[in-house]
């Protein structure tokens, strides 16, 4: 018969954090909900953000959109490269600065802006499904809160 773990034991395992832990598989629920709803676009998930931002901005130096994604510069060439192979986006040099790439959408990836647009509004559903209008509200501005939390931390 085993006994149940003492405080510092169950500390040291990490079932100290239960909203953290609720919160970390919500989010990969809510990532695995959007990439099978994002499946018939042809996109993955993580590359409607990046389309979303050369819809919204035109065209953008490569550098830019990393940063603005929040992502590893390597990351963004990968996002890219597979964008570009599937016709979603151009890459071309600056002709001020050769040195500089500048990224820009497709004419054809524009079919798809409504269509992921549409995803993100069933996923936006399926998401709060159940919770009504005041839930809805204090649900985002509590997330609010967090997203601020989070990415005022010094080490994040």
């Amino acid at each position: 018969m085993t006994s149940e773990p003492t405080r510092t034991e169950a500390t040291e395992a990490g079932d100290d954090g239960p909203v953290s832990q609720t919160l970390a598989r919500v989010s990969r629920l809510h990532r695995l909900s959007g990439g099978k709803l994002l499946r018939p676009t042809g996109l993955c998930s993580g590359q409607e953000f990046l389309m979303m931002t050369l819809w919204r901005e035109g065209s953008v130096r490569q550098s830019e959109l990393a940063k603005t994604l929040d992502l590893d510069p390597s990351t963004v060439t990968l996002m890219l490269r597979r964008l570009e192979q599937g016709g979603h986006v151009v890459r071309t040099r600056d002709p001020q600065d050769r040195r500089v790439m500048l990224v820009r959408a497709s004419a054809e990836s524009y079919a798809l802006r409504p269509k992921v647009a549409q995803v993100w509004a069933q996923l936006e559903e399926h998401t709060l499904d159940g919770l009504d209008d005041e839930e809805r509200e204090a649900f985002a501005r509590i997330l609010s809160k967090i997203e601020k939390n989070l990415s005022s931390t010094d080490d994040g």
